[in-house]
């Protein structure tokens, strides 16, 4: 495995953040902001897999649309050919060494889910500690690049260990295996509840006695924290994220 000098001070920085404390979103977004440089991809999303309901849940995304996403919580995870066997495999895996291409590419998941996005090739890999899955990584590239190859899968089989002991270290921190290791201030839930009922900034800087520009630092804040992209995804992402009762407030009137 060859690494540029760029890639290899990426690398180093990845393993230096695997060893602060965040909490477990912020780990899994920051690790795929560095591996879309280190793998020369456009799209990444991460999951954990719910064993009580059976399905993928607290997604977070980079470059890929909220909407479509929604989509496949609702629809094409259900009707997904490759990633239960991508899951069950575990470790780095081509989504070509799954499929062929010749028939993934005539798939309902491929051209009604994925081409939307431009999602083309991809490689999954699945951290667990012991039997406890504590988070997935896909990374996707246009078909402008190619596929993978087995430098990325090599990659991804050097940091899997130790992000695995991360995420599983931050999941016991939040007090709860499964439950994400979220925290919000007293400020940020109070916009929080705000935005989720739909309030403006203007509204919230109003209510709170805070600048409307403020307001927009906090709710930048708030979807870094949440693994989203757009304002309109924080509700959705607080209530699957178990903070359901920040999402309760009302929208101000008049």
């Amino acid at each position: 495995m060859h690494l540029t000098f760029d890639q290899s001070a990426d690398l180093a920085r990845l393993f230096s953040l695997l060893h602060e404390e965040d909490e477990e979103r912020t780990i899994r977004l920051k690790v795929g902001e560095l591996l879309l440089r280190l793998t020369g991809s456009d799209y990444f999303a991460s999951f954990v897999w719910d064993e009580a309901s059976r399905r993928f849940a607290r997604r977070l995304q980079i470059g890929m649309d909220e909407a479509n996403l929604d989509r496949y919580d609702r629809h094409f995870q259900y009707r997904d050919p490759i990633t239960p066997a991508l899951k069950q495999r575990a470790a780095p895996t081509l989504v070509s060494a799954i499929m062929p291409r010749a028939d993934f590419v005539r798939t309902e998941f491929f051209t009604d889910f994925l081409a939307r996005d431009g999602l083309a090739y991809g490689v999954n890999m699945y951290c667990v500690d012991g039997v406890r899955h504590v988070g997935d990584l896909r990374l996707w590239r246009a078909s402008r690049r190619g596929d993978f190859d087995t430098d990325t899968v090599d990659l991804l089989a050097l940091i899997r260990p130790a992000l695995s002991r991360a995420l599983a270290k931050a999941r016991d921190r939040a007090g709860s295996p499964g439950v994400p290791s979220i925290r919000l201030s007293a400020r940020q839930q109070a916009i929080a509840k705000l935005v989720a009922a739909g309030a403006s900034d203007k509204e919230i800087g109003r209510l709170l006695g805070i600048a409307p520009t403020t307001v927009r630092s906090h709710v930048d804040q708030l979807k870094e924290r949440l693994g989203v992209a757009r304002r309109s995804a924080i509700g959705a992402a607080l209530a699957e994220a178990g903070l359901t009762d920040v999402g309760t407030a009302a929208a101000p009137k008049g």
